[in-house]
């Protein structure tokens, strides 16, 4: 699980710097934006912890 929650961040990230550097999202509702879908980001990440102790 820690590799690939490391890994879902870095590519999450890197999404974010892309989608800035397109003029598609700008930084100052970024804040925003985690404060209203940080419920979904855990939801996100406690499925994928359970998809990967089921293999």
């Amino acid at each position: 699980m820690q590799s690939r929650f490391g890994s879902i961040a870095l590519i999450v990230i890197g999404l974010f710097f892309l989608l800035h550097n397109l003029d598609i999202l700008s930084f100052r509702y970024l804040g925003e934006i985690l404060r209203t879908w940080w419920p979904a980001i855990l939801i996100v990440v406690g499925a994928l912890g359970l998809m990967g102790k089921r293999k």
